[in-house]
């Protein structure tokens, strides 16, 4: 790859980045000061930077935040805990009794400001009464695994926690909640973010389950049985949740428009295609691959030079064991496939976290070359896709980008550009 495309790529990703760094995302949306105490929770794999940022702004503060194993941060009165992601363990479990307990005896005076962003799902296990902490983790394996949207997802999850969709805002009333939230979902709806701990949605029981059954997802018989007698999830019209406020700091769409704004700069015209992308991760990568052919060969529907760009969060449905990697790898080495050996093409595919899937990278980068070298290196493309081995195949390129954890997320990032 062109070194000039390699640093426009990593530019435009750095600018995705700093337009969600927490400080600056926090500062326009700090609430009037409590008669009473400020309590702070939070949850996240940028949970711990973002109660950094709020101590910067906010002075003395109490509170605990959970984030993932790596992904703390200094803080001078907020307690920070790690625990896993994806699959949620014991610490997870301890972190979610620690945030209701800093919630305990809580006044009308007093105000909670909530932390979130993507990643809390996993780090915030809180299996309702009757289920177990392993029918919860095997619950989470399953949609993990089922390829259902980040929504589906959600939906299901909130039907068998007591900690998600508003249940952990519940925990602080009479106390005023103010949720400031780092979007990493498509839509940027704030209910959906790690599963709403203090945001709840309209989405009951039926629904949940009909979801389950549309996009096959194999409930564990455990939960499947609780769901037969459970009570429904607290509703947004419960009168609980009057006067909380629930602010959107960052998001995909505002990280897009700064990357954008840097391809500009360096004379590259920029299409953002959409900030809400969905669907199978190799999928989506066929139809990147396809505008970026287009582009090439007929000039429409774009003019080179341009970038595409798009964001949302792809889905990784796993059919064979054993592969190593994550959605954008995934989505980048379906779409190398298909521009190999098309010529003025150099793209970067990443989370915005700093890490996709189960490896240490954020992504990677390819061309028009990199499926030959692959062959050359002795990985058949095809064959890694299949496994879903992605990270495997482009370690043995170089081509790996491992920026290491940006204490923020807005989901993926997505840029193709096209000469």
């Amino acid at each position: 790859m062109d070194a000039r495309d390699r640093d426009l790529l990593v530019a435009m990703f750095e600018a995705a980045v700093a337009a969600a760094e927490p400080e600056k995302a926090l500062a326009p949306h700090l609430p009037e000061r409590p008669k009473g105490r400020t309590v702070v929770i939070g949850a996240g794999k940028g949970a711990a930077q973002m109660a950094a940022a709020f101590e910067r702004l906010w002075g003395p503060c109490e509170g605990v935040v959970v984030t993932r194993y790596g992904y703390a941060c200094e803080t001078q009165f907020l307690r920070v805990m790690e625990a896993a992601h994806p699959v949620p363990d014991a610490a997870g479990l301890a972190a979610s009794e620690a945030l209701f307990a800093a919630l305990e005896g809580l006044t009308a005076d007093d105000l909670v400001i909530a932390l979130v962003c993507g990643g809390g799902s996993a780090l915030l296990p809180a299996p309702a009464d009757g289920l177990s902490f392993e029918d919860e983790v095997a619950l989470n394996k399953a949609l993990l695994a089922s390829g259902a949207p980040i929504g589906v997802m959600n939906a299901i999850r909130k039907q068998v926690s007591r900690i998600k969709g508003g249940r952990l805002a519940l925990a602080a009333h009479p106390a005023r909640v103010v949720s400031l939230i780092v979007s990493d979902v498509p839509g940027d709806d704030p209910a959906q973010v790690a599963s709403g701990p203090t945001v709840p949605d309209a989405v009951g029981k039926a629904e949940a389950l009909a979801l389950a059954a549309a996009y096959g997802v194999v409930l564990p018989a455990a939960v499947a049985k609780w769901l037969e007698t459970s009570p429904e999830p607290p509703m947004p019209n419960d009168p609980r949740f009057a006067g909380n406020v629930v602010q959107v700091v960052a998001s995909a769409a505002r990280s897009l428009e700064a990357a954008g704004a840097v391809a500009e700069a360096a004379g590259v015209s920029a299409a953002i295609l959409s900030d809400a992308i969905e669907g199978e991760a190799r999928d989506v990568g066929l139809v990147h691959a396809a505008l970026a052919r287009e582009v090439v060969t007929r000039a429409r529907p774009f003019k080179a030079p341009v970038v595409l760009l798009s964001g949302g969060e792809t889905t990784v449905t796993i059919k064979a064991e054993g592969g190593r990697g994550g959605r954008n790898t995934e989505f980048l080495l379906s779409f190398a496939r298909a521009v190999d050996g098309l010529s003025g093409i150099a793209a970067l595919a990443a989370d915005t976290d700093g890490i996709d899937g189960t490896e240490p990278n954020a992504g990677a980068f390819a061309d028009g070359d990199t499926a030959r070298a692959m062959r050359a290196a002795g990985v058949d493309p095809s064959a890694a896709l299949a496994k879903h081995d992605a990270w495997g195949a482009f370690d043995a390129v170089g081509a790996i980008f491992a920026p290491g954890p940006t204490g923020t997320n807005v989901n993926d990032f997505r840029a193709v550009i096209i000469r």
